[in-house]
């Protein structure tokens, strides 16, 4: 690779059959560098390709690393398609830049099972919760370290891929004699990062949602947001240094956590989620130049207020007396902060180093129809920023607007499952550049167009809104499974700039992209300025407060086959 500073991977997979969506994660060694799933495959085969920037990575590709590429599959009578995929890097030395460049870091520590280094070369995800081990582990950081960021990865599957459409566990029953036991620990996840048992930060989760996911045409051609390329989230343990650089083991942990109620308007956080919830981290280390040098500093002030919680529920009854509709209301908010003040070769003494963190989420759910139809409205915001050694503010909102139902005709088991969704994942980084992961900005900012428009950013901003109905048709005594849709997806990547008292807003990229049954009927857009596409493709659509997310982030993939929803979930779905 010589004297690259930057590499780029590339995905491609070929499929044919039938097959649901699977979760596929890449280590290096005990670390996950990538974690990404699949396109569900068409009869007569399809072909989807994804490239992804990992320069952040720089510590592995100089040496060299036992590369595991975890993609389970089950194949049987009607679950027969495979998975040809090829991994293929290219490094390159990237042109000037009026950004500052990110100095990779020294070194990269996993929180994993570690079991990818051994010679069983086994996947070293955690998988909670277990029964035969917590997500912790002892990590020695060296002492010259002047810098810690933490990176985490968190998925939910299984009984956990739709937490987001959970109720809260004491409603659970509220339809067991019409459609079964509902899942609980209510449609609120967070995950907590401990070190030594004390909590450094947390995580909300973006709801992923798989191709395979509620109804699956709402995902051909245009798949989920995040759903080719699983996003990690940072928290800054640089306040913890004066503890973590006294040459000593320290034990950092990953939980995923739920709500608790009492059946009236009392919540609390809990360690009572289903199963399972995929989950690896790393420790993203810089050095001082002196190996000699030593950090030190006391341990870091926690302001650590308990979150707001509360719950509702409300239950209606039909003229029998059976339960027709319930209401739920869960409202979340938590605000924390780590204060450290820490002494390092390179930032020099007494440098004070804060990470702070405000959410706040809302979730109105219903259900009608004796539990036929759901219908939930949840936002989900947060403001994360870090000051000290390399500043850092990152705000974001999730907000997902869903409507499901399904229809069973009792005398042959016909069901009709219809879904409509729109959401969004809205963020905003400043300095634009300041993650450890490449933020998309960084093709932008060595483009000749661009580069200028980059170099006056004061805020990186990347908006995706996505927008459909569809709906699933299955006959069991006919083998008769066929599907439609309609969506839209829209794109937008700018920022805001430095000039004037509130800056201007600065568009770099916009894409708006519509399909109607697995095809593409509308695609257009701008690059700074210039338009491409056609004229559908240039609508800006108000739905969701107005443009959506990211170029980055919407990939063009293959219609599918094979899908699982929320009601029923493992749907088999022929578009062929």
């Amino acid at each position: 690779m010589g004297n690259s500073n930057m590499a780029v991977m590339n995905f491609t997979v070929q499929s044919k059959g039938t097959q649901f969506d699977r979760l596929a994660i890449m280590y290096f060694g005990d670390s996950e560098v990538f974690r990404t799933s699949t396109a569900e495959p068409r009869k007569n085969g399809i072909i989807w390709t994804y490239e992804k920037d990992m320069s952040e990575y720089m510590y592995f590709w100089k040496s060299p690393q036992k590369v595991i590429f975890d993609l389970p599959n089950q194949t049987t009578a009607n679950l027969t398609g495979t998975f040809n995929t090829t991994l293929t890097a290219t490094f390159f030395s990237a042109p000037s830049s009026p950004l500052p460049q990110n100095t990779p870091a020294d070194l990269i520590l996993p929180i994993s099972l570690q079991t990818g280094s051994n010679s069983s070369s086994a996947p070293s995800v955690f998988v909670l919760p277990s029964a035969t081990h917590n997500a912790s582990v002892p990590l020695t950081l060296p002492r010259n370290t002047n810098r810690a960021i933490l990176s985490l990865s968190t998925t939910g599957q299984a009984s956990e891929e739709f937490w987001w459409s959970n109720v809260l566990s004491s409603d659970i029953l509220a339809f067991n004699s019409t459609g079964g036991p509902l899942l609980g620990s209510s449609p609120f996840r967070e995950v907590q990062v401990l070190i030594d048992g004390q909590l450094a930060g947390v995580q909300w989760p973006f709801p992923v949602i798989f191709t395979g996911g509620v109804v699956p045409s709402l995902w051909s051609p245009v798949v989920g947001i995040d759903a080719f390329d699983l996003r990690e989230y940072e928290i800054d343990v640089s306040p913890w240094l004066g503890v973590l650089c006294d040459g000593k083991e320290h034990v950092f942990s990953i939980k995923v956590m739920g709500l608790s109620d009492d059946g009236g308007t009392r919540g609390e956080i809990a360690d009572n989620v289903g199963s399972n919830w995929m989950v690896t981290g790393k420790v993203f280390i810089w050095k001082d130049a002196d190996v000699n040098a030593v950090t030190t500093g006391a341990a870091p002030t926690l302001t650590l207020s308990p979150p707001t919680i509360q719950v509702s529920q409300t239950l209606g009854m039909n003229s029998t007396g059976g339960n027709e509709t319930l209401g739920y209301f869960v409202s979340v908010q938590r605000s924390l902060s780590v204060t450290g003040s820490i002494t390092t070769q390179k930032y020099g003494a007494n440098k004070e180093t804060k990470w702070s963190q405000s959410l706040s989420h809302t979730d109105n759910g219903t259900y009608l129809q004796s539990g036929f139809q759901q219908l939930n409205t949840i936002t989900t915001t947060g403001s994360d920023t870090s000051t000290g050694a390399v500043p850092y503010a990152y705000t974001y909102t999730y907000p997902l607007l869903a409507n499901v139902s399904a229809v069973v005709t009792p005398t042959d088991g016909n069901t009709t499952i219809t879904g409509t969704i729109t959401r969004s994942k809205n963020s905003t980084l400043s300095p634009p550049n300041s993650s450890v992961h490449p933020s998309g900005i960084e093709s932008f900012a060595s483009n000749s167009k661009s580069g200028q428009l980059v170099a006056n950013l004061q805020t990186f901003n990347v908006n995706t809104t996505q927008s459909g109905t569809a709906f699933l048709f299955q006959s069991p005594s006919k083998g008769i499974s066929t599907g439609v849709g309609d969506s839209w997806t829209e794109m937008r990547v700018g920022g805001v700039s430095k000039s004037g008292v509130l800056g201007e807003d600065t568009e770099l990229w916009y894409r708006r992209v519509v399909t109607r049954n697995g095809s593409v009927v509308g695609d257009g857009g701008r690059v700074v300025g210039q338009a491409f596409g056609d004229s559908v493709g240039t609508q800006v659509s108000s739905d969701l407060g107005g443009v959506g997310v990211s170029g980055m982030q919407m990939v063009l993939g293959p219609a599918e086959d094979v899908g699982g929803g929320v009601l029923p979930k493992g749907s088999l779905v022929d578009y062929s």
